[in-house]
């Protein structure tokens, strides 16, 4: 039986999704996976646990300095060449971090791991929508998205059974063998394409546009620590504004910028920069103060946080099959703020848990949010490139990839944020925090979820009716 050109293509973009989607998952996982080990690293390295933060950060900060210059370098050598060796080095300063012996060695080899993802996320995502067709995009952007999800939620579980059951080094030795298969598929699946050397490199927008991103990162980073001066962490995010306010007058006016923000002008690119940020930054929060929430107020120990917090995964994994059919049975504009009133509702809800709510109702509410969570970070990543033209694909979607990655770092530092400065007004007992403080930080981040709704109310109901024409030939 010969396969139509059509069927050939979707397979072959369908292939691709589930290549960029493996090396999502490794990148966003590493993000959060040491949460859960930090005490046997700590203990190995003869450090204080509250000494390896500067390794999360480390990590955080390099992708948020280095992803705007992922679309230039994917320009000037090539999608496959970049996603290839940035698989490599990925997967090498993975075996670095699980052979480090003490915590200035581990810092350098995260530093190394984040140029790698920094790089491996957005060239795969660009890679994917070069070589989907419109009818295509819903299901690949459902693939590619799948890990943002879920690699958050599993992080801390996967990363404290290691801990508890082999030994701390294995979370980075497991990046191993996915990366060979990685590199493999990349060789074998990715044409070579072309590279261009013609563009410009902007040094000026790249240093900009990395210092507002590291000072936003930096400073929200300081506001969550215990012992950190809280004028200090002011001045960080006001210089950070000031900065971002100086790259926005530079992008608007450089012939060639690093990060190109004329995509913003179509309306349904730019709510998943605005108002999806605001999304995003909510549902990040989440996983980090959900755990912390059942274990200091509550009084479960990790391994029962953990076992709670899974269902939001459960969720996220339930929706899955369903987000296609969905989308092509509602307008975006229907599913994105109906779903996101929904999300906003359960994410709010949050705030009125207690130790004395039966565990049903708290698994139950946290399904629901997963099942929510994902229906709109699907329907947001989608469509996001719709109506973005191919020559404005390339730095549409490294603002893109710029967004998505500061808004996830984002989210757990406006959730530690906003738990810090709870902790201000009602301060708990030493190494403990109050439910109190965990409600109001809940109350907050469910309040940014239906700020992000108001974006999208101005979208134009026809939006992204293109990405549900049916492929010739489909049944």
């Amino acid at each position: 039986m010969t396969i139509a050109p059509a069927q050939s293509s979707a397979t072959r973009s369908n292939v691709l999704a589930f290549l960029v989607a493996g090396a999502f998952f490794m990148e966003m996982l590493d993000g959060t996976v040491v949460v859960s080990a930090l005490p046997q690293m700590a203990d190995s390295f003869g450090v204080a646990p509250i000494d390896l933060n500067i390794g999360i950060s480390a990590y955080l900060l390099t992708l948020a300095v280095l992803i705007p210059a992922s679309g230039w370098v994917a320009d000037r050598y090539g999608p496959r060449s970049v996603f290839g060796w940035a698989i490599v080095i990925f997967t090498a300063a993975s075996i670095l971090c699980g052979l480090s012996t003490n915590l200035w060695f581990f810092t350098a080899a995260r530093i190394l791991q984040g140029v790698g993802g920094a790089l491996m996320v957005p060239v795969g995502r660009l890679i994917v929508l070069r070589s989907t067709a419109k009818a295509d995009l819903i299901r690949a952007i459902a693939v590619i998205t799948w890990p943002g999800l879920a690699a958050p939620v599993l992080g801390p579980p996967v990363g404290g059974f290691l801990a508890t059951y082999a030994s701390w080094h294995w979370i980075f030795f497991l990046n191993v063998p996915l990366g060979l298969v990685g590199f493999l598929l990349t060789m074998k699946l990715i044409p070579p394409g072309q590279a261009d050397g013609a563009k410009p490199f902007d040094w000026l927008g790249f240093v900009l546009v990395g210092a507002a991103c590291f000072g936003l990162i930096y400073g929200l980073d300081l506001i969550s620590r215990q012992n950190s001066s809280m004028p200090l962490a002011a001045l960080w995010l006001a210089a950070s504004a000031v900065i971002a306010g100086l790259a926005a007058r530079h992008v608007l006016r450089a012939a060639h910028p690093l990060v190109d923000v004329s995509a913003l002008g179509i309306r349904s690119f730019a709510i998943t920069i605005w108002g999806g940020s605001l999304f995003r930054i909510a549902i990040g929060a989440v996983p980090f103060l959900a755990p912390l929430m059942f274990q200091l107020a509550f009084g479960l120990d990790a391994y029962q946080a953990g076992l709670l917090v899974l269902w939001v995964f459960a969720g996220n994994i339930t929706m899955k099959p369903f987000t296609t059919a969905v989308l092509r049975r509602f307008s975006f504009r229907q599913v994105l703020i109906g779903n996101g009133l929904l999300n906003a509702i359960l994410v709010s809800a949050c705030a009125l848990l207690t130790p004395a709510t039966p565990v049903p109702v708290i698994c139950a509410l946290l399904f629901a949010s997963g099942l929510t969570r994902s229906m709109q970070f699907t329907a947001l990543n989608t469509i996001a490139f719709a109506e973005v033209p191919e020559a404005r694909m390339s730095g549409a979607n490294t603002l893109f990839n710029v967004a998505f990655q500061m808004s996830f770092g984002i989210g757990i530092g406006v959730g530690a944020a906003a738990l810090r400065l709870a902790e201000l007004w009602f301060p708990g007992a030493p190494g403990k925090l109050p439910l109190i403080d965990f409600q109001i930080a809940f109350a907050f981040i469910g309040l940014l979820a239906f700020a992000a709704i108001l974006d999208i109310l101005g979208l134009d109901a026809r939006a992204g009716n293109e990405l549900k024409i049916k492929r010739a030939g489909a049944k």
